[in-house]
């Protein structure tokens, strides 16, 4: 199984950058990880509606020009189904069964995802009603990912 994180922008703070090399150490034994990060738009201060639509687009289109045909997408947002670790840990379990070799998570930008890579996805996914800063995100996401594998193999995890 190959899980692909595709994010826009870099991680810039240690903290967080340690945080995610340790959640890539643990997933090693349970899955082939890639991170894919494309570049954020800068975006002005005082951006008009339109402006940040354009940023999102430009981010949106760097974003699936990595999802190809046959990987099955999903995508983080506020609007997606919530689910508990344990469902999240069926649900990859149910793909790779089906044959999925790689699921594709996408993190937008701090503007949120186009409307593009909304339709693109396979199933949108909300951990919260909140909105987390997308490094943060980034973070939580592998902590789940790795909760999952560790429930699916009926390993001990932190409840």
């Amino acid at each position: 199984m190959k899980i692909r994180i595709l994010t826009v922008g870099k991680i810039k703070e240690k903290f967080y950058r340690d945080a995610i090399a340790e959640y890539q150490k643990r997933l090693g034994r349970y899955c082939k990880l890639e991170i894919v990060e494309v570049a954020d738009e800068k975006t002005e201060e005082n951006a008009s509606p339109s402006q940040m639509e354009q940023v999102k687009e430009k981010e949106g289109q760097r974003l699936l020009s990595h999802i190809r045909d046959g990987e099955y997408c999903i995508v983080l947002a506020i609007e997606g189904k919530k689910l508990d670790s344990v469902a999240f840990s069926q649900q990859i379990d149910r793909l790779m069964v089906s044959g999925t070799s790689t699921i594709d998570f996408v993190i937008g930008g701090s503007l949120g995802l186009y409307k593009d890579v909304l339709s693109r996805a396979d199933f949108l996914l909300s951990f919260s009603d909140m909105t987390f800063p997308h490094q943060l995100m980034r973070v939580i996401l592998l902590e789940q990912v790795y909760r999952a594998f560790r429930i699916s193999n009926k390993e001990p995890y932190h409840k």
